[in-house]
């Protein structure tokens, strides 16, 4: 199969003729149930017809994606919600209002128009409204729900730019839209609203903080911070099976920074005498501590938010450049750290060393 790779960088204003010509061209894609990688806040997503279950079964296959995990439905309309679900409760207006369009998904009891092969087998669905304009006006051109799960071989960092997309997919999706890079650059916070009290499946840029704000008590479930048992099914993305790994063997040290950088000092020491190209995880704050290695600057401790948007990229970096062990420093578990440490903590296989 031969990628299309398309640009449009939207801007402020009105939509270009050319870029309206190119958002058909990709919604066409989609109405004829073939498969469009797109930007949004987050990352990249993979989209399909939400509503065809072959084109789920399309995504599952590019992927390599086991097909008991949830895909997410985007909408670009709230009114486009009501006919996917079969009740929207009062804790999922308050979320509703207070963060969409954005980098939230919430989980509904769904209905029956849609299939299966969508919701991973489950009695839910995940529904997202993306913020990102690109991602807003493919929803609204194929006149449908997108189906869309990030635009990534299964198991890999998630994409948060088009050429990461490429890497993965390239041969085995008909487009790629070129969007720029991801503004979040960590997935949906994804909460379960189909309950009697709303859960955090997965924290993201919306942190439990912000939830608690809206909504009072929110449980965390444990799959957020620990592995999922065998034979347990993930009630979302990204719950279940190893994520956001390189090719590279990772693990976590944690603790305060001296103690960190002291461990980290050591281990990355042992495995380049041992061979290995070794690369260390750092920070703005630590890079200049660690000589003679090759450190990825992954953002600053004083700015969370530029760790989160660098994670991913970072762990594609190792690939990059062929490192074999990698040494990543821990953050706190509060806020965005949490999120960041759930991304983190799949990619090393919750290999971890406390300090």
């Amino acid at each position: 199969m031969e990628t299309e790779i398309i640009k449009i960088r939207p801007g402020e204003g009105p939509v270009s003729e050319e870029d309206e010509e190119k958002l058909r061209a990709a919604g066409a894609i989609l109405q004829q149930g073939g498969l469009v990688a797109f930007p949004t806040e987050t990352v990249y997503g993979l989209g399909g017809d939400a509503l065809n279950p072959s084109s789920s079964q399309k995504i599952y296959a590019a992927k390599g994606r086991p097909s008991d995990n949830p895909l997410i439905l985007h909408i670009s309309d709230i009114e486009e919600l009501k006919p996917l679900v079969k009740e929207v409760p009062e804790n999922a207006k308050k979320l509703m209002k207070a963060f969409w369009p954005g980098p939230l998904t919430l989980i509904f009891k769904k209905a029956d128009i849609v299939p299966y092969a969508t919701s991973g087998g489950l009695e839910t669905v995940a529904i997202r409204f993306p913020e990102n304009k690109v991602a807003n006006l493919l929803i609204k051109t194929a006149k449908m729900p997108i189906a869309a799960p990030s635009a990534n071989t299964s198991g890999r960092p998630s994409p948060t730019r088009a050429s990461h997309v490429e890497y993965d997919l390239k041969g085995k999706i008909d487009m790629i839209i070129d969007g720029g890079s991801c503004e979040f650059g960590l997935e949906s916070t994804i909460v379960d609203v189909s309950g009697d009290v709303p859960c955090l499946l997965r924290p993201g840029s919306i942190t439990l903080g912000m939830l608690r704000d809206v909504l009072g008590e929110v449980t965390v479930d444990k799959a957020v911070v620990t592995k999922l048992s065998a034979g347990e099914l993930p009630k979302a993305p990204g719950m279940k099976y190893t994520h956001y790994s390189p090719s590279a063997d990772v693990v976590i040290v944690r603790g305060n920074v001296d103690n960190t950088v002291s461990k980290i000092t050591e281990l990355a020491e042992k495995s380049k005498a041992e061979g290995y190209r070794t690369g260390i995880i750092a920070t703005e704050e630590t890079k200049d501590r660690y000589q003679g290695f090759e450190v990825l600057v992954i953002g600053s401790r004083q700015h969370p938010e530029t760790i989160a948007a660098n994670l991913f990229k970072m762990l594609r970096k190792c690939d990059y450049h062929n490192i074999q062990k990698v040494y990543a420093e821990g953050f706190e578990e509060t806020e965005l750290g949490l999120a960041i440490m759930n991304r983190l903590k799949k990619a090393a296989g919750y290999s971890i060393i406390d300090v």
